[in-house]
């Protein structure tokens, strides 16, 4: 049951009840709203036109078409569409800024949107294309089948909260993503035997996150009392300020999200009795952290796919050469590397600042734009790169530990038991694609 805005979450799967005291308040909201459009003051978008066409008037004929026709002509969007789960995400990120009750839209409307979310039938939501000043494009997909009243066209297109939806959704797989970036990078320190030194808390000090990342290394990868080095390669020693970056950009995101959602981003947005023209459209604040995060987890790719080079060396692990069971014969998982390094290649590309674009739109009354929507869809393509290259570095982990020999560690055998339950052990060279796949579909 949803008694408060907040207890609404983009990325839980469970059916959406809202609690009728909640329902009650929306309702007062809508009705105080309804009696002061009365009064026949503009309201941007309401009795007026959109963008540069604000200062039209609009009859009150004119008023009941235009809440529709606002979907209407900005359904300009196309394939790619969004995954069912973001599509949902959208959803719910809309219904949470409108539980606020800033919207003042009608009791009607919200229990359309809940039943929409709960249905099987979610909107085709376009993925790409929503240059404005906000996100109405893919907006107006989105609630395109919708009945609408008075101000409730404009309320369905205001803001960002498709983009925070999405951004609360992918802040949830990166959370899982660094514990397994942790499990991982434990995994491959202990393989190749290496010092256990840059790991104590203590080389933390000054910085809360670093110092119990280093400790969940230690513990995970276990002690080493007699290292094959004195230093292991710099991409074993920085893992701990690797992945301590990557969950500390990930709370920056989190905290942008919850502002995003609580902050006011209805325009106008009814407040104290008036309608007020607000620029919460402008996601400046979310674009940047998911830009930081997707810079974040590509250096962690960059780190993985070097670490992985590394335990194809014989002259770091030990091991057989590219860890092959008969190298010359056998290539080993010389390839898997090179998709890894395709994929961070790849990665760059998404590495560009979102917000720098000065783009006009409605004849310049749109004359700047932050690309929310693009800033969360690069997060969601670096998310799924990350996981290709950690998933890459396992199987080179799992394998170096068979032709190794060496105990796994208390701390990462769970981990390395739920690669052996769907990868065969690697005796020869096959289409080691299928096994990664495996490991993306089954444990990432």
């Amino acid at each position: 049951m949803i008694n408060e805005p907040g207890d609404l979450d983009p990325a839980s799967p469970d059916p959406i009840e809202l609690a009728p005291a909640l329902l009650d308040r929306l309702a007062g909201i809508r009705a105080d709203a309804l009696h002061t459009l009365e009064s026949g003051d503009p309201v941007y978008g309401v009795n007026t036109g959109m963008g540069n066409l604000s200062k039209r008037r609009l009859t009150t004929e004119e008023q009941s078409r235009h809440q529709r026709n606002l979907l209407r002509g900005r359904a300009v969007g196309g394939p790619p569409w969004l995954p069912p789960d973001e599509a949902r995400a959208v959803l719910i990120g809309r219904l949470r800024t409108f539980l606020t009750g800033d919207a003042a839209v009608s009791v009607g409307l919200i229990q359309q949107l809940v039943a929409l979310i709960n249905s099987a039938h979610l909107p085709n939501i376009p993925a790409e294309g929503a240059g404005s000043a906000g996100e109405i494009i893919p907006l107006a997909h989105a609630f395109a089948s919708l009945d609408l009243g008075p101000k409730e066209g404009i309320a369905l297109l205001a803001g960002i909260p498709g983009a925070t939806g999405r951004a609360a959704l992918a802040a949830a797989r990166a959370h899982r993503l660094a514990d397994r970036l942790t499990a991982v990078g434990a995994a491959a320190i202990a393989v190749v035997g290496a010092n256990r030194d840059p790991y104590q808390p203590a080389a933390g000090r000054g910085d809360d996150v670093l110092t119990v990342e280093l400790a969940r290394l230690r513990e995970l990868a276990g002690p080493e009392p007699d290292p094959r080095s004195l230093q292991a390669p710099v991409s074993f020693r920085v893992a701990g300020q690797v992945v301590a970056h990557v969950r500390r950009t990930l709370e920056q995101l989190d905290d942008a999200v919850e502002r995003a959602f609580n902050g006011v981003t209805d325009s106008p947005a009814y407040l104290d009795g008036e309608f007020i023209g607000t620029a919460g459209f402008h996601g400046l604040d979310l674009t940047a952290y998911c830009d930081h995060l997707t810079a974040a987890l590509a250096h962690a790719a960059e780190v993985s796919t070097a670490r992985l080079h590394r335990l194809l060396d014989p002259t770091v692990t030990g091991l057989p050469a590219q860890l092959a069971r008969d190298p010359g014969p056998q290539a080993g998982l010389v390839a898997v590397h090179k998709r890894a390094v395709a994929i961070t290649h790849q990665f760059r590309r998404l590495t560009l600042p979102t917000a720098i674009s000065t783009a006009e739109t409605s004849n310049g009354q749109e004359d700047v734009q932050t690309f929310s929507w693009e800033a969360v869809g690069n997060l969601g393509e670096a998310i799924r790169l990350t996981r290709e290259t950690t998933a890459c570095e396992l199987l080179a982990v799992r394998q170096a530990f068979a032709l190794s020999e060496r105990p796994v560690p208390p701390g990462v055998q769970p981990l390395l038991r739920a690669v052996d339950a769907v990868v065969p052990p690697i005796d020869a060279d096959r289409p080691f694609g299928e096994d990664l796949t495996a490991i993306l579909t089954e444990l990432l």
